[in-house]
C-alpha cells in the first residue's frame, strides 16, 4: 500500500495510473474530491486532506509501506504576493509529509524536486552532485530548493527518502507555461522566441515511471535527475512546425534583451499587474537560461530510460491539434 499526495496534478495523476496498473494499492489524499473521480474509478482509496494541514494527513499514512510526496506549487509569472501560498505547501507542506513519515516509521519514501533548483547552469550539463547557491530567478525555484534542503536535512537525520528530480514536463493534461506557448504557436499568436533557452524535455509517462523506479530500486539518501534530452525553445518549436505546418516565428528574443525587459517590467508591476507572459520572473526564467543536467545516474542505477524528443512531443502536438476547435 502507498501514499501519493498531488494525485490530481499532472504527473501526480499519471503516477497513480501506473501504480495501479502494477497492481498496487494506492491511496491518495486529496483537496476536493470532486476533482479526484477519475482516481476513485481507479480504486484509489481516497482520503480528504491537504499538505499544508498534518493532522489530516496523519490517518491516511498511517500503515502505508512507502510514500511518494508528488504535491507542489508551480506557478510562472507570479508577484510577491503568491510567496505565501509557495511557501505553505512547497516548504512547509514537506515539512509535514517527511516529519510523518519520521513519526509513523515508514520504510520508504520518494520526493519529487525539480531541476530548477539548481537555476540557470549557463549551458553545463550538471549532474546530481551540482549545488547552487546563488539567487534563484522565481518565487518556485526558490521555494522548491528550500523544499528540497529540508528533504537533505531529513535524509541526514535517518530518513530513508529518494529524491527525484525531473526537469521540463511535457504530454496530455499538461497545464504549464509550455503548454501555453505550445498552443499560442499552433493558434499562430507567439510572435517571438526567446534565443538560447534550453530544457531537459521529459514525457511525463517517463517522469511518472522514474518514480516508481526510485522507489523500487532506488538509494535511499540518494538523488536522481529523471530528465530527459536537452534541447533549446527554438528546437522545440521546430519540431512543433514540422508537424503542424505552422511556420516558425521570425522573431528571437536575446538574452540581454530579455534581461533589460524583466527589469522594466519589475518596475512597472509596482503600480499595475501584467500578463502572465510579459511579467518580470517570466521574462528571467526565459532569458537564455539552461536548467539542464544528465540523467546518467537515474540510467544506470535505476534502469530508467526516456523517449526522444521527436517522439515524445511530436505525439504532444499531434493531440492539441486534434483537440483543437475547428472551424464551421
Amino acid at each position: 500500500m502507498y501514499l501519493l499526495t498531488g494525485a490530481t496534478g499532472f504527473v501526480g495523476g499519471v503516477l497513480a495510473r501506473q501504480l495501479v496498473s502494477a497492481g498496487h494499492s494506492l491511496r491518495a489524499i486529496v483537496r476536493t474530491p470532486a476533482k479526484a473521480v477519475a482516481l476513485r474509478e481507479l480504486g484509489v482509496e481516497l482520503h480528504l486532506g491537504d499538505v499544508t494541514d498534518k493532522t489530516s494527513m496523519r490517518a491516511p499514512m498511517t500503515g502505508v509501506d512507502g510514500v511518494f510526496h508528488v504535491a507542489g506549487w508551480y506557478k510562472l509569472g507570479v508577484t510577491a504576493r503568491d510567496r505565501a501560498t509557495a511557501e505553505a505547501i512547497n516548504v512547509h507542506g514537506t515539512r509535514n509529509v517527511l516529519e510523518l513519515m519520521r513519526e509513523l516509521g515508514i520504510s520508504k519514501g520518494v520526493y519529487t524536486s525539480t531541476l530548477a533548483v539548481n537555476s540557470d547552469t549557463h549551458g553545463q550539463l550538471v549532474d546530481e552532485t551540482y549545488r547552487f547557491d546563488g539567487r534563484h530567478l522565481s518565487i518556485y525555484d526558490e521555494t522548491k530548493a528550500r523544499a528540497h534542503d529540508l528533504a537533505n536535512e531529513f535524509i541526514t537525520g535517518g530518513l530513508p527518502l529518494v529524491i527525484v528530480q525531473p526537469g521540463v514536463i511535457y504530454g496530455p493534461g499538461d497545464t504549464s507555461s509550455l503548454k501555453t506557448t505550445l498552443l499560442q504557436f499552433l493558434q499562430r499568436k507567439l510572435p517571438a522566441i526567446p534565443a538560447k533557452t534550453a530544457f531537459c524535455w521529459t514525457h511525463v509517462d517517463d517522469v511518472a515511471r522514474g518514480h516508481v523506479l526510485a522507489m523500487q530500486r532506488g538509494q535511499a539518501g540518494r538523488n536522481y535527475f529523471v530528465c530527459g534530452p536537452v534541447h533549446t525553445m527554438e528546437e522545440g518549436l521546430e519540431v512543433a512546425s514540422d508537424v503542424s505546418g505552422v511556420p516558425m516565428p521570425r522573431i528571437r528574443l536575446q538574452p540581454g534583451m530579455m534581461r533589460a525587459l524583466s527589469k522594466v517590467t519589475g518596475l512597472i508591476e509596482k503600480i499595475a499587474t501584467l500578463p502572465t507572459d510579459y511579467a518580470s520572473e517570466t521574462l528571467r526564467e526565459m532569458a537564455g537560461t539552461t536548467y539542464i543536467g544528465s540523467n546518467a545516474r537515474a540510467k544506470s542505477e535505476l534502469g530508467w530510460t526516456v523517449r526522444g524528443l521527436r517522439d515524445g512531443w511530436a505525439e504532444t502536438v499531434r493531440g492539441e491539434l486534434r483537440s483543437a476547435p475547428r472551424d464551421p
